[in-house]
């Protein structure tokens, strides 16, 4: 029976234990490159088996918050060569995470301040994004509403990603992960509920709302391998306004079966709650099956409910995210039941090492000093 605490091979990487370090946005890079505080922040982590960075977007056109890293210029590479340097001479393995956010974008953010895009000319409704005010002051503030991506435009956001998974590459990440999921532009292309495109990538036929996600997973395995290439989703996912839609079950099926046809790093499902909810754990366990790849999964999981599940078979890993927030050390604190520190919600996004690299490790903890 396989544990929390057992070593993995991921496609020929391998991992010292089946915790993943989940993707998490900080907020703590103002240049878009990351600094000396982002290798610290990600060394102090080192020890889960698998480190998925924040997500960093391919573009200026991907991006929809302040202060978030990039891979798509030499001194985002240099930048991020110091946060797998750290990682690696821990013992630790790190994927970067790759996005766009499509339409989950203020004008403030995007190149002239142009509209974010997006696959229809639909604003998400009740969504905000960190962005520029009026004032020039930074905030919170409503999505704007986004363009329709030209049909001749979608290869470029495919080329965006191959681009930046060489740039991870360089950069000496072990791989990456592609974000479709949580409502940015892959899962706006997928969602029947959106995508009322009338071209090859949208409509009532699946596989056009599949199409985007489908030929960027191909086109970045050609460019670094499939082995190293993961793609995170959310399936019934319904944050950033996502509506539910007619076939939404067959749609993450058929997305499930494809994925199984490539031989990539992982699946990584985010939002186990979202499925448990609308679909329940038979779905789930059916869609693990179908993708036929490592699996991961993520969900607000403690030691428990982790352990079950990997016994259960409906994961290889786990990804744990707001713990490894305030518990550099999660790994060991779990393996020994140690108490978990509580995280500074207000210090998530944005500042400096408050909140981000002084949380201590347990027995480096006042009480237990």
């Amino acid at each position: 029976m396989s544990t929390l605490f057992d070593g993995f091979k991921l496609q020929g990487l391998q991992l010292r234990n089946r915790i993943v370090m989940a993707p998490m946005t900080r907020s703590r890079a103002p240049s878009t490159v990351p600094d000396a505080l982002t290798a610290t922040y990600y060394g102090q982590r080192a020890s889960a088996g698998l480190v998925i960075t924040e997500g960093a977007q391919v573009s200026e056109q991907g991006r929809g918050y302040l202060f978030t890293p990039g891979m798509h210029s030499n001194a985002q590479v240099q930048g991020w060569k110091a946060v797998t340097a750290a990682v690696h001479a821990r013992g630790g393995a790190i994927f970067a995470q790759l996005w766009h956010v499509g339409r989950v974008a203020h004008c403030s953010v995007q190149p002239y301040e142009r509209a974010p895009v997006g696959p229809v000319a639909v604003a998400a409704e009740d969504v905000n994004a960190f962005g520029y005010r009026e004032d020039g002051t930074p905030g919170q503030m409503p999505v704007s509403k986004p363009r329709a991506l030209a049909t001749d435009e979608i290869p470029g956001i495919t080329a965006d990603f191959v681009a930046a998974a060489r740039n991870a590459i360089e950069a000496g990440f072990d791989g990456i992960e592609i974000h479709g999921a949580n409502g940015y532009l892959f899962e706006q292309f997928i969602n029947g509920g959106l995508n009322t495109r009338d071209d090859r990538y949208g409509g009532a036929e699946i596989d056009n709302r599949l199409r985007l996600l489908l030929e960027t997973i191909d086109a970045v395995s050609e460019a670094i391998g499939g082995s190293r290439t993961g793609v995170r989703v959310s399936p019934f996912n319904r944050i950033f306004d996502m509506p539910a839609f007619e076939g939404e079950a067959e749609t993450w099926m058929t997305l499930a079966r494809e994925l199984g046809k490539r031989e990539l790093a992982y699946v990584h499902l985010a939002n186990r709650g979202s499925v448990l909810a609308n679909a329940g754990r038979d779905f789930l366990r059916e869609f693990r099956t179908a993708c036929a790849a490592n699996f991961i999964i993520a969900g607000n999981y403690d030691r428990a409910g982790a352990e079950a599940d990997l016994h259960e078979g409906f994961g290889d890993l786990v990804a744990f995210g707001r713990p490894f927030i305030s518990n550099p050390d999660l790994v060991e604190r779990l393996r020994n039941d140690w108490p978990l520190a509580e995280a500074d919600e207000g210090s998530f996004y944005g500042g400096g090492a408050a909140g981000y690299t002084d949380y201590p490790a347990f027995e480096d903890e006042p009480a237990t000093a």
